[in-house]
C-alpha cells in the first residue's frame, strides 16, 4: 500500500503516516522515493495501539 492509500483508509493525513514511518513506529519499505506498507504490517501497527485485546468484544 502507498502512504496515500494508508492515509485514505485511516482518514488521516499522509504526513501522519510518513511521521509514523520516519519514527519507525510503522514498518515500511522504500522503493526509490516512495514508501510502501505491507497490509500485515499496518494491521500489526494498529493492533499494537488498540485500546483492548483482539477478540475482547462486548
Amino acid at each position: 500500500m502507498t502512504v496515500q492509500e494508508v492515509a485514505d483508509l485511516l482518514k488521516i493525513s499522509d504526513d501522519t503516516v510518513r511521521e509514523w514511518i520516519h519514527d519507525r513506529s510503522l514498518r515500511a519499505i522504500k522503493f526509490g522515493r516512495e514508501w510502501r506498507i505491507v497490509a500485515r504490517d499496518l494491521e500489526s501497527f494498529l493492533n499494537a495501539r488498540a485500546n483492548r485485546p483482539e477478540g475482547d468484544g462486548p
